[in-house]
């Protein structure tokens, strides 16, 4: 039950998943059905990824696609979920997130990861070097990033290029920073910088009340931001019964488990093959396999995912809940979407 205790805002994470027989076009249609529904729906924010070279995932740009969303919806803020800086310069980031702030102001958000969310190859051609990619140069730019937006940084000293080049030449407002991660080191480092944090709980649940203390012990408070402020993320399909929700969740599970055995990641089969899929695989192992890595964490009820997610928050004290998931067709993730909306009640809080 949602209590006055857990009455956290909402909001989405989507990749664009392409699914077999669809296009990169269908993908990014049905991502703009999902944001406007999550517009409608009260939802407070829709991020999207930034993965490449993936056959299941259309979203590679995400400046690119925030932009085309924000002028597709109305109010809700719009955002990435990240954008991985150690795959760009730094002025670049900055100087596409201040144009979309002024396009849109007060509704662009900026999550930036340190993960390249790509192959070694396709991260050095975006950038056209290796320079700049390993995981010590991260709070570096991500200072210089602030810097660029026009962010104060108390004990906090930029590089020379970053104080003489601005993101924009007259900015009326900036777009909100976070940094995400999955691990205690980006916790850390956004709680020593003041800035919110967004925890990948629907990739990492095994460190999650690790990175919340340690985000919540590192926090200094800054001009963005005066005390911690996290949002955990979790992925949940609901469905009329547990049975359709099971089964509609099975895509979800082929895909977990190609990413975590090395397998090829296709597109995104149907429930139905999913399930052959899974019915080859030895019971014990899979089991185990799925305990630890679910695919879906929340697959029920719409009541019962409400249950599950509020203990969630109840657990992490978090202060915003973002919702993933990946379904085979788009009218799941809508219904999806809308069904918790209407039993959440703070999904149009402000944030």
């Amino acid at each position: 039950m949602v209590t006055t205790s857990n009455r956290v805002p909402l909001s989405v994470l989507d990749l664009a998943p392409v699914a077999v027989g669809q296009s990169s076009a269908d993908a990014l249609a049905a991502t703009t059905t999902l944001a406007r529904t999550a517009d409608a729906a009260g939802y407070a924010r829709f991020w999207v990824a930034e993965h490449h070279a993936m056959a299941a995932v259309a979203s590679t740009s995400p400046g690119v696609l925030i932009a085309h969303l924000a002028a597709a919806t109305d109010r809700i803020r719009v955002g990435s979920g990240g954008v991985m800086l150690p795959n760009h310069p730094t002025l670049v980031v900055a100087e596409q997130f201040a144009m979309l702030e002024a396009l849109h102001p007060d509704r662009i958000d900026l999550g930036i990861g340190r993960a390249p969310g790509a192959d070694p190859m396709t991260a050095a051609a975006l950038r056209r070097t290796v320079e700049g990619l390993g995981v010590e140069d991260f709070p570096a730019e991500v200072i210089d990033v602030l810097a660029l937006l026009g962010h104060e940084l108390p004990g906090r000293a930029p590089s020379l290029r970053a104080t003489r080049l601005s993101a924009t030449p007259a900015a009326t407002s900036s777009p909100q920073v976070w940094l995400l991660g999955s691990s205690s080191f980006s916790a850390e480092l956004a709680g020593s910088l003041g800035l919110p944090f967004s925890y990948a709980h629907h990739f990492n649940t095994g460190h999650t009340l690790q990175a919340a203390e340690a985000y919540r012990r590192a926090f200094r408070p800054s001009p963005a931001l005066d005390a911690p402020r996290l949002m955990v993320s979790a992925s949940v399909l609901v469905a009329d019964s547990d049975e359709e929700a099971e089964h509609l969740a099975g895509p979800s599970r082929v895909m977990a488990l190609a990413l975590r055995t090395g397998r090829p990641l296709g597109p995104i089969v149907s429930p139905e093959e999913a399930a052959r899929q899974l019915a080859g695989l030895d019971p014990v192992a899979a089991a185990e396999f799925f305990a630890k890595v679910p695919g879906t964490q929340v697959a029920t009820t719409a009541d019962r995912a409400v249950e599950e997610l509020a203990a969630l928050v109840e657990r992490t004290g978090a202060d915003e809940l973002m919702l993933t998931g990946t379904a085979f067709d788009t009218a799941t993730r809508v219904h999806t979407l809308e069904q918790l909306a209407a039993r959440w009640p703070a999904a149009v809080d402000a944030v």
